[in-house]
């Protein structure tokens, strides 16, 4: 972090931003990232593990933040950060608005990736599977689990529609709240959860000399005829297991 700092400093009294020259330490060799530290050859069982190292590490402000990436029907690809607010054995939960740009794109192709990316720990979960709706009572009880402000702000916001200004989202709220008085029940909007159902999970940790570990969990109807015990190995409930070149 000390060099990344220099470079970041040498930058900012400069007129040009060095990008080539930042270069952050990563993990030694002795930390590799082994398929023996694998306990339970299950990629839900390793997420969690990473997930609570994460959640324990005071310099990761938001660890279930990620970046989803879905594509149009045009066949254009998008990214942005959500929020994943459940990790379960059945996969990763995040809400959004159903007019969004990524709604779209879902309903088109449901094909989505995920991406967590730790970095003072120096790892990152990739993840890639089918996204579906959860039902309307989870979306609704989960809604109603948020603080009201939030609430309001998800039934205020056309979220990815043109506005013609800031304003017209403060009218809008102020609208909502004179509606609904200060204890009114919001109403649900247009607005609930995904299910992603991973069919792949990689999960990545960095080395400094950039030979980075990459170990990928697999599932599918014809996974398991490739295990061969020396590429692909077998896992535990239908997922087989294979380490990457960096």
């Amino acid at each position: 972090m000390r060099l990344l700092r220099t470079v970041r400093t040498m930058s900012q009294a400069s007129s040009e931003v060095q990008l080539s020259a930042l270069r952050l330490k990563y993990c030694e060799r002795k930390d590799a990232f082994l398929e023996e530290n694998i306990k339970v050859k299950n990629p839900f069982c390793l997420f969690r593990d990473w997930l609570e190292l994460a959640l324990k590490t005071p310099e990761i402000l938001e660890p279930n933040a990620a970046a989803l990436a879905t594509v149009s029907p045009a066949g254009k690809p998008s990214n942005r950060f959500v929020l994943v607010k459940e990790a379960t054995a059945e996969g990763f939960t995040f809400f959004t608005n159903y007019g969004s740009r990524k709604a779209d794109d879902i309903k088109a192709n449901p094909n989505v990736a995920i991406s967590f990316y730790w970095l003072p720990l120096r790892r990152s979960v990739r993840i890639e599977g089918v996204a579906e709706k959860i039902s309307p009572e989870d979306s609704l009880k989960y809604f109603h689990q948020r603080p009201r402000a939030s609430q309001i702000g998800a039934a205020a916001s056309p979220q990815s529609q043109r506005i013609p200004s800031r304003n017209y989202l403060d009218e809008v709220e102020a609208g909502i709240k004179q509606k609904l008085g200060p204890d009114g029940e919001v109403p649900l909007p247009n607005w609930g959860g995904y299910l992603v159902r991973p069919d792949l999970i990689e999960f990545w940790q960095g080395q400094t000399d950039r030979l980075h570990d990459r170990i990928r969990f697999r599932r599918g109807d014809e996974v398991e005829s490739e295990i061969d015990g020396k590429l692909v190995h077998k896992g535990e409930d239908g997922w087989v297991y294979e380490r990457l070149a960096p």
